[in-house]
């Protein structure tokens, strides 16, 4: 038996030895060798001791060593052998802990050290607890025995359950003394909320073995066992689907040159197919598992049926053909926050993932990211109302009742907030623009649906109602095009040669590197009075943010040569006289 066990522990190292380097090495980017490297560890963790274990029950089968009602036990052989694997594949593939180069989970070599002994151990109950249930269906053990089974596998699970607990605790404390935020697995919020949901299982599932409820206990702690088996699944399918999609639909990749080639696809839309992708099967991923859940322990329906279970707490009141339960309302705020969730989740992949890669400037990623985010968080209310049995027709009728206190009481804001939507879509105003609202000038940094915040000049912040920038007018600076034009006005004596003072301006705007050449500057003669030439001179800048110090500039190089020139600059010199009537003097 050592023998064969040693056979088939070589065995599975040639195979994954040969797969790392005929298969994974040939995978585009290391991503992806990483995600298929850990995909086929978990292929051959999985088949060599389930094919073992087949060999080993039909040797003993053709041999005819064993009678014929050890059929289960032997078929639970093989089925533990399957699963057992299965879960220490899984575990060290997430963990690596001889390779860490080639390791998924975002954790370090002490944490892995750490996590991998729990995998063994998980594996060795999940094998014990099968061939232990086989092996009294089997005898026929008396109901004291099945009874003992029971407590003895509920408790030891509840063990494993808390040492992982404390080990995943102590590892958050330490990342957290030592200030290793960036190791969001461990130390993340999230973690810390799954963390408080599994002592709360752990307490639930130990007081009600002590008290007697050895079958619910066991079951919960079944529960938690499949959920960690479970999510350490669907993380790794998730990584290796994100790893596939974003490694062959990247514009860098054959199928990318061979596509813009071939179809005159633009790159940018390889890339976003990619991620699309990616999010789609990820979804269906994690629908699936949350339709696993529960499904070894004989529920059906998938998430829903969780959310069924709570409508059973109690009847409650009826109000309006509305049935309002503690389980209903439960319900509906466990809906609401799983949908907030999913919008949080979707924007964190649009703002991050999405948008960067496509053509849209920063103000039209912030109008689609706005937009996305309301309606997102429209569509989880409207889906929390509905999981209390509110009707669309009831939906349709609070949303009339509402626009009566609004046409009444929020008039203001609801004006703001169409406007806010008017400037999204025809974006009149974008992020980055430099506008004038009244006498204030400054740059738009933020557009939100309800007003729009603008930084002056002394880095202040103009908060500006939407409904204003709409009904009234604006000055936008950037709008039609990036340049900017400096204006310069002065005037020469009516003896002065006007010719070379308009020579010696346009030389002016000429030696101003920021001055530019397309459109070219120049110089009018715009008015003759009072005994001197007035000159209106016009050059163009890259930007309008530019105009003021490029015109200081101009008019600091024009008062430089007008002076060499001996050109006098300046206004018409005025002399005052009085004179006195004589007639008033000696008037009686």
């Amino acid at each position: 038996m050592r023998g064969r066990q040693t056979t088939t522990m070589r065995q599975r190292l040639i195979a994954r030895r040969a797969g790392q380097r005929f298969l994974i090495e040939g995978a585009p980017g290391h991503d992806m060798r990483r995600s298929a490297f850990a995909l086929w560890r978990v292929a051959v963790g999985t088949v060599a001791p389930l094919l073992a274990a087949v060999a080993f029950v039909q040797g003993l089968r053709w041999s005819g060593l064993l009678p014929e009602r050890w059929t289960d036990l032997l078929e639970a052989v093989v089925a533990a052998a399957g699963f057992g694997g299965y879960v220490a594949a899984v575990a060290g593939a997430l963990t690596m802990r001889s390779q860490p180069s080639w390791r998924i989970a975002s954790i370090d070599d002490d944490a892995a050290a750490r996590l991998r002994p729990l995998g063994w151990i998980l594996t060795a109950l999940a094998v014990v607890g099968i061939m232990w249930d086989a092996f009294n269906r089997t005898v026929g053990a008396s109901t004291p025995a099945l009874v003992a089974t029971q407590a003895t596998e509920a408790l030891l699970h509840v063990l494993l359950i808390g040492g992982a607990l404390t080990i995943v605790g102590r590892l958050r404390a330490s990342r957290a003394s030592l200030g290793g935020a960036e190791q969001v697995h461990v130390g993340g919020a999230g973690v810390g909320l799954l963390v408080l949901v599994g002592w709360i299982a752990v307490a639930t599932a130990l007081v009600s073995l002590l008290i007697g409820f050895i079958g619910f206990s066991l079951f919960l702690v079944q529960v938690v066992v499949w959920g960690m088996i479970l999510s350490a699944s669907l993380y790794l399918l998730m990584t290796a689907v994100d790893d596939l999609a974003t490694s062959v639909f990247v514009r860098d990749s054959r199928l990318a040159s061979t596509l813009t080639g071939a179809l005159g696809i633009r790159a940018s839309a390889i890339d976003q197919f990619g991620v699309l992708l990616s999010a789609v099967l990820r979804i269906a991923l994690l629908l699936l598992g949350f339709g696993l859940l529960l499904s070894p322990f004989g529920a059906g329906g998938g998430p829903m049926a969780i959310f069924g279970r709570l409508g059973t707490l109690s009847q409650g009141v009826e109000v309006g053909g509305v049935a309002i339960s503690p389980g209903a309302v439960l319900r509906g705020i466990a809906v609401l926050l799983i949908g907030l969730a999913l919008v949080r989740l979707f924007m964190n992949w649009l703002e991050r993932r999405y948008l960067p890669i496509t053509d849209l400037d920063g103000s039209g990623r912030n109008s689609v990211s706005l937009v996305a985010r309301y309606v997102g968080i429209a569509i989880a209310s409207i889906w929390a109302l509905a999981s209390l049995g509110i009707g669309v027709e009831r939906i349709a009728l609070l949303l009339s009742a509402l626009s009566v206190g609004i046409g009444f009481g929020l008039q203001a804001i609801t004006q703001n907030f169409v406007s806010g939507l008017i400037l999204l879509a025809e974006r009149p105003i974008k992020i980055g623009d430099l506008v004038r609202v009244g006498n204030d000038e400054g740059d738009v940094r933020r557009i939100s649906v309800r007003s729009t915040e603008i930084e002056l000049a002394d880095h202040s912040t103009l908060i500006v109602p939407n409904s204003e920038l709409i009904t009234k007018s604006v000055l936008n600076k950037t709008l039609a095009g990036p340049r900017g034009r400096i204006q310069i006005q002065f005037s020469v004596p009516l003896g002065a040669d006007a010719e070379q003072a308009r020579t010696l301006a346009l030389a002016a705007f000429a030696g101003v590197p920021g001055v530019l050449d397309d459109p070219a500057p120049v110089a009018f003669v715009d008015s003759i009075a009072d005994g001197r030439v007035l000159f209106n001179c016009f050059g163009h800048v890259a930007s309008p943010r530019a105009a003021y110090p490029m015109r200081s500039a101009v008019l600091l190089a024009l008062l430089r040569d007008l002076r060499a020139a001996r050109i006098e600059l300046g206004a018409v010199p005025q002399r005052l006289e009085l004179v006195r009537d004589p007639d008033r003097v000696h008037a009686p």
